[in-house]
């Protein structure tokens, strides 16, 4: 690449720094501050445990209870505004527990009543406009407690997923009566007074079960699945643990990821410049770069940042000064051999890219592992890492490189 065009992406690289910058921290424009998205343990909130009683639950289907009580929940916490809630099950042995955190959230007692009603599901029928939408609906005694079960089927001809229902005796007697009277009409499906589903009755349904297909993908049929188990299964949850976790001990945290984040990295960038100097520069100025890009990327995303997260986003800083310092190391090797300034950091760059590759290709592996496969606390520091390992090596292929060409056609 010849120097006018190294200069060029030079110039666009620093204009989308500059952007970043901006975009992280907007107040330097004096512009309107733009928040970021804080988990629990740094703006404050309420931590709850809820314990799942699944003891009227066959044990086949209690998977399937607990994950369509999380999505009702999670529903649930959405009203309040939180920005990031977490709803996940944690399972012990045979226990089912519900964790939720809500940052930021004030009203913990409204949040704990609303939060601990139980899902209720209930059938509606409909009544069509002249415009041949629906325009009005009419409770029926028929409710989730009348389903026996569902689950997951495929149509015969088609292999379409479809949900099909299974209702007791009681229940089977109630929806008779209903598919009866509507038939050729739409019946509407309601869980937590939103419209979950809106199958239309082909035809009278003796014996209990029944049959809802649409146009919907095999998640959504087994989300579907999960949510009707879930308003069917009577599966009471109880308030095991609270925690609150006040604002001012959240903001104490904060500034003191703040503040040990900018040590370090003004430690790293001093000595940097000490041990290699103009190689050293060129270094920091790649670092300030990878800094602000990295926290624009993740403010982008609307990633929730937590202790864990600032803790990856800080390693990974560290191994993108590492990549730097295998990039010297090379091209200092190759000045020793006698090449010109320019052919040895090109020489340096190449010898140096495998290892660069190979470390970080298993840091992204490990990452992507602990993202899956752990707690909501280690998949912060993952999912940061990730990110700042992704552009790290974006940053050695092109800022790096561009600025020790740069610097090599001064010298």
């Amino acid at each position: 690449m010849d120097r006018k065009k190294t200069l060029l992406l030079l110039s666009l690289i620093f204009v989308l720094t500059a952007a970043a910058a901006v975009f992280v921290y907007p107040k330097w424009l004096g512009g309107k501050y733009l928040p970021w998205r804080l988990g629990l343990d740094l703006v404050g909130g309420a931590h709850l445990i809820y314990e799942i009683d699944m003891a009227n639950v066959n044990s086949a289907e209690r998977d399937s209870v607990a994950n369509g009580l999380r999505d009702v929940i999670e529903k649930r916490v959405n009203l309040f505004g939180v920005s990031e809630p977490l709803v996940e099950v944690a399972r012990s042995s045979d226990s089912y527990r519900l964790i939720v955190e809500l940052a930021g959230i004030k009203d913990v007692a409204t949040a704990v009543n609303q939060i601990g009603l139980t899902p209720f599901l209930d059938f509606r029928e409909v009544e069509i406009g002249d415009d041949g939408q629906p325009k009005n609906f009419t409770a029926t005694p028929l409710s989730g407690r009348y389903i026996s079960g569902a689950r997951l089927d495929f149509d015969q001809t088609t292999f379409a997923p479809r949900v099909a229902l299974q209702f007791n005796d009681e229940g089977a007697k109630i929806f008779e009566e209903l598919t009866a009277k509507n038939v050729g009409k739409p019946i509407a499906v309601f869980l937590d007074n939103a419209l979950m589903e809106m199958p239309t009755v082909r035809e009278k349904i003796s014996g209990g079960k029944a049959q809802i297909t649409g146009q919907f993908t095999l998640e959504e049929a087994k989300k579907l699945v999960e949510r009707f188990n879930a308003g069917a299964l009577p599966a009471p949850i109880n308030l095991v643990s609270q925690q609150v976790v006040g604002a001012s001990l959240g903001q104490d945290s904060l500034n003191k990821a703040i503040y040990g984040g900018a040590v370090g990295t003004a430690l790293v960038a001093i000595f940097m410049i000490i041990y290699y100097r103009g190689f050293g520069f060129v270094s920091v100025l790649a670092l300030f770069s990878y800094i602000a890009l990295t926290l624009g990327v993740m403010k982008l995303l609307g990633i929730t940042l937590t202790l864990a997260g600032i803790a990856g986003f800080i390693l990974s800083i560290g191994m993108a000064v590492d990549a730097n310092i295998l990039i010297f190391e090379r091209a200092k090797e190759e000045l020793r051999r006698g090449l010109m300034k320019k052919s040895a950091i090109e020489e340096g760059f190449k010898r140096a890219w495998s290892s660069i590759r190979d470390s970080n290709i298993a840091t992204v592996i490990s990452s992507v592992i602990l993202y899956y496969l752990t707690s909501s606390f280690v998949k912060g520091f993952a999912l940061t890492l990730l990110i700042g390992v992704l552009i790290s090596m974006f940053s050695a292929i092109t800022i790096s490189r561009s600025l020790l060409r740069a610097f090599a056609g001064n010298k």
